[in-house]
């Protein structure tokens, strides 16, 4: 199961090269927790499969069955939504990051004297500073893609608690069913 806050893999998960050349530490620290939260959802399903392979012979065996894979189900659920909580948050501090490097690059852009601006101009011309000019290039990008990394996150949450609703509803109605089994089987072994 595949945590993709964006279908195409885009800003979220490496899809961005400037964020992977620009270093930041915070997109070491989301890889740590993707990771965490795919180990943990391979986990939970890894238990729910296990389940198919368990026989049940009486209806409290079944129930308790059941209410295994709902609470399987209702786990992994909650992991998704709570790497895409902290995705939201890590939205943030890769925004705060990289608005620090911005500060930066404003303070190298302050007014020179004549000969800081001969100097700047030759190293231009012989290429030896290839950093100028990319953070003003990408900006637009990075705050596009923050945007819509923050409108994606948004609908995966209300998505992932959709899923949560129909996951409930879905127990409610289980529990109905084997509530009213019992009497069910009563009545057939009275005939």
């Amino acid at each position: 199961m595949n945590i993709n806050l964006m279908g195409n893999g885009g800003f979220l998960f490496g899809g961005s090269s400037m964020l992977q050349a620009g270093g930041l530490k915070s997109a070491a620290k989301r890889q740590e927790r993707k990771a965490g939260s795919q180990r943990e959802i391979t986990f939970l399903e890894k238990q729910k499969e296990n389940l198919k392979n368990k026989e049940c012979s009486t209806l409290d065996e079944i129930r308790q069955k059941l209410e295994m894979y709902h609470t399987y189900e209702d786990e992994i659920a909650a992991v998704k939504a709570s790497y895409n909580k902290e995705e939201m948050f890590h939205i943030l501090d890769e925004a705060k990051e990289q608005g620090e490097k911005t500060a930066e690059a404003i303070k190298k852009q302050e007014p020179k004297t004549p000969e800081e601006r001969k100097r700047e101009l030759a190293e231009e011309a012989l290429g030896l500073d290839e950093e100028k000019g990319v953070l003003t290039e990408t900006m637009e990008e990075l705050t596009e893609s923050v945007e819509e990394a923050v409108e994606n996150a948004e609908k995966t949450l209300e998505a992932a608690e959709k899923t949560l609703e129909a996951t409930e509803k879905t127990l409610e109605a289980t529990e109905k069913t084997l509530e009213a089994a019992p009497e069910e089987v009563l009545m057939e072994k009275g005939r």
